[in-house]
């Protein structure tokens, strides 16, 4: 696992020289998640379980914008269960997002459509998945309140599917996000963003996001707390995006 973290940190070193050292032709507002840019995302993570083993690793998540209105994220995680001492893939994430209209009013600056599935690739008996799919699909908007307070409120429908032992029921609902980008200036904002999903049992949980661009256009640092209060999971992550 040491040579893991010092591997992944000595790669954000790279990224972070790297980015200072490029052109910035391109102008990138991260502030708001309609906004759609290609870029890689690493982070190290540490998940804090109440009712079973702590995870530790790496989050890998790449985005591809095919043009400013359409983008793909995909995104793996790789982890290690302290209970199981496994280490290894844990379930993927698949995103796309399209931003079907702009500018509808002067506030009201995107309206934006998404799929989004989780695939069960971590190992169940490791401590490294949820053994089912997650599918969903919805929508988010875009409004401006301030020149530094944006909302981007969603709503989608979840559906998730039975285990492969038969130890549960698929379900199906609704998640509701309601998510707030507040910008210090013009490097620095901070993404607030309370969830709750309806499905059998109603799962509250919450995104706290501070960002920093290093690098105008080019790279960011971010740090974050991402607690699902249901489960009692609080989960934190430092990483880096380049912008692409």
């Amino acid at each position: 696992m040491k040579k893991i973290f010092i591997t992944f940190f000595g790669g954000l070193l790279g990224l972070i020289i790297g980015a200072q050292n490029s052109d910035t032709t391109m102008t990138v507002d991260a502030s708001k998640p309609t906004n759609l840019y290609t870029q890689i995302n690493g982070a190290f993570e540490y998940q804090a379980h109440q009712n079973s083993s702590d995870l530790y690793g790496t989050r890998i998540n790449v985005q591809y914008a095919f043009d400013p209105d359409n983008l793909l994220l995909v995104e793996i995680p790789l982890l290690y269960n302290e209970g199981t001492k496994k280490f290894g893939m844990s379930d993927t994430r698949v995103r796309y997002f399209h931003a079907l209209k702009r500018n509808i009013t002067e506030r009201l600056i995107a309206i934006a459509p998404y799929a989004d599935i989780t695939i069960p690739t971590g190992s169940f008996s490791n401590g490294l998945g949820a053994d089912v799919w997650s599918l969903s699909a919805g929508v988010v908007a875009g409004y401006v309140v301030s020149p530094k307070i944006g909302m981007f409120p969603g709503i989608g429908y979840v559906h998730v599917t039975e285990p492969n032992d038969y130890s549960g029921k698929s379900q199906n609902g609704i998640n509701l996000q309601t998510n707030m980008s507040v910008s210090f200036n013009q490097r620095a904002f901070l993404f607030i963003n309370p969830i709750v999903t309806f499905l059998s049992d109603t799962i509250w949980s919450g995104e706290f996001n501070f960002n920093y661009m290093i690098t105008p256009n080019k790279f960011k640092v971010n740090a974050g707390y991402f607690p699902n209060f249901t489960n009692d999971i609080n989960t934190f992550r430092i990483g880096a995006t380049l912008f692409l």
